[in-house]
């Protein structure tokens, strides 16, 4: 029988565990997903059980291999790699001789630590979190939890100071079960999301380390996003498969939608939003409500094998669609808004803000309130769906205006990915704003595809990033059909209603 090339990403995320087989072509072969609980102890803590992460992810696996395998029936299936995705900062520490979780993961929703977070920025130090880190002082990052485990859990910092702990993000955690508890490493862009990385040396920053009372012997090994990184070596998977890729969600999607020159964009419409530019080997300037971090570093010593890129986040987006279904009860179902949006040519003035938890780039606005504004009596529950979903697209352009202000950088196109990108009008509505075309891929689980390629990279599977950019294929193009000037004006209006919804809390 002939051999079947593949690769398995592993793709954790904050509400489920998923594994897929990709083939060569980078097309997927198998899919299995599984939900996991939320635990909410009390108001604004969010956690989950590390050992159930595992098992969930572990179970997936074995059902795509088991998938894939049925599918190959005229072949054998020869599984080359292993790539690794992960929802990020998503704090996990457990004993290193009993392999066990000493508490729940914190995380990286979770809000606990926003006292520490305001005693750091009234210490003065928020210039120099950002100016090592590229990040903002938030309890969003890693490193407040990490502290905050070692200072609540009964004798975890003694064990600490011991060197009994270890410390990982998600990937650090499947990294070390898949292994067998032979490897405890992470990659550039997991640790650049810590708040404890220097992104300028690629290694963690002493000081930050002296800053948070964190020992660093907790801490794991920092590889790179590309390279072998060890061996399966755990019950219910086939051994030896060598681990060759992890990357954060975020930038995997980066790199699985062919985003590998500087000036590219993806964006990602999901519960949230995340947009993504590639500023190639040197770090973005994180202004404007904007974050710098690792996007990957392929296996090698150049240094341009680091790519770096600017972050930016909107916190609501399919959210406030799911908020009209469950809050307001005006659609059944999420995908009747597109139908109920476009039943109006117009909101007729209508504005809806979602900062129902803040608003993130550009304003980084804890205390901004959701609001909706310009209703009249003429107003119905068509001019509020639609509404909402220019509320969503409005953010997005905020998001890429702030990114091609601070990169001096004009993108010539956005790649989209996620659920929302099945709403054509709302992605129409976003070309129409940004003044550019939005492009779909024909392969949409760009997250794990992302660690696919990273993964296969390591060992052959495909020959370098340029052999990935010329496979990437487009299945939808929106072009924008908006004069500039009209866009500005809305946007204008956007601008005033935002203002309003600021510093409400």
């Amino acid at each position: 029988m002939s051999l079947q090339t593949a690769v398995l990403a592993l793709d954790q995320g904050t509400t489920s565990s998923r594994a897929i087989v990709f083939d060569e072509h980078g097309s997927p072969l198998a899919i299995a997903q599984r939900e996991f609980a939320q635990h909410f102890p009390f108001a604004a803590w969010v956690e989950h059980d590390a050992n159930e992460i595992w098992q969930t992810q572990l179970t997936v696996a074995q059902d795509a291999i088991a998938q894939a395998t049925a599918l190959a029936a005229t072949h054998t299936l020869d599984i080359r790699a292993i790539g690794i995705t992960n929802q990020r900062e998503t704090t996990i520490v457990w004993d290193r001789k009993t392999g066990q979780p000493i508490a729940n993961a914190i995380v990286w929703q979770d809000r606990r630590t926003a006292a520490v977070c305001d005693a750091l920025r009234q210490g003065g130090l928020s210039d120099t979190i950002l100016a090592k880190t590229g990040l903002r002082i938030d309890p969003y990052f890693s490193a407040t939890k990490i502290k905050w485990l070692l200072d609540h859990v009964d004798g975890a910092r003694a064990c600490a100071e011991r060197g009994e702990l270890a410390f990982g993000t998600v990937d650090s955690w499947l990294l070390y079960k898949l292994t067998g508890g032979k490897v405890h490493a992470t990659d550039v862009s997991n640790a650049s999301r810590t708040m404890l990385f220097n992104i300028h040396n690629l290694e963690w920053d002493t000081e930050l380390l002296k800053l948070m009372d964190i020992p660093p012997s907790v801490l794991p090994r920092i590889v790179s996003s590309s390279g072998v990184i060890g061996e399966t070596a755990c019950e219910g998977l086939p051994r030896g498969i060598p681990i060759a890729g992890i990357a954060g969600d975020q930038q995997a999607a980066l790199f699985g939608q062919g985003c590998h020159a500087p000036g590219m964009v993806k964006n990602t419409y999901g519960t949230g939003c995340f947009m993504l530019m590639n500023t190639g080997p040197r770090p973005g300037v994180a202004s404007a409500g904007l974050l710098s971090t690792v996007a990957w570093r392929l296996d090698g010593a150049k240094s341009e094998a680091t790519q770096y890129a600017l972050e930016g986040s909107v916190f609501i987006a399919g959210a406030a669609v799911q908020w009209l279904r469950d809050g307001l009860g005006i659609i059944q179902d999420a995908a009747e808004v597109e139908a109920l949006a476009a039943s109006v040519t117009s909101t007729e003035g209508v504005v809806f803000v979602p900062a129902f938890s803040g608003l993130g780039t550009p304003d980084w606005d804890a205390t901004a309130r959701g609001m909706i504004i310009g209703l009249t009596r003429g107003s119905h529950r068509g001019h509020i769906a639609r509404a909402t979903l220019e509320g969503i697209a409005f953010q997005c352009a905020d998001l890429l205006h702030a990114m091609r202000s601070a990169s001096g950088t004009e993108a010539t196109e956005l790649r989209v990915d996620g659920g929302g990108t099945n709403n054509n009008l709302l992605m129409q509505m976003q070309a129409d704003l940004i003044g550019i075309p939005l492009v779909k891929p024909a392969v949409t689980e760009t997250t794990a595809l992302g660690a696919a390629y990273l993964a296969g990279l390591a060992v052959g599977v495909w020959r370098d990033a340029n052999e990935i950019q010329q496979g990437w294929r487009e299945a939808r193009r929106w072009l924008p059909a908006m004069s500039r000037d009209e866009a500005s004006a809305k946007l204008a209006v956007w601008r005033k209603a935002v203002e309003r919804a600021r510093g409400w809390a």
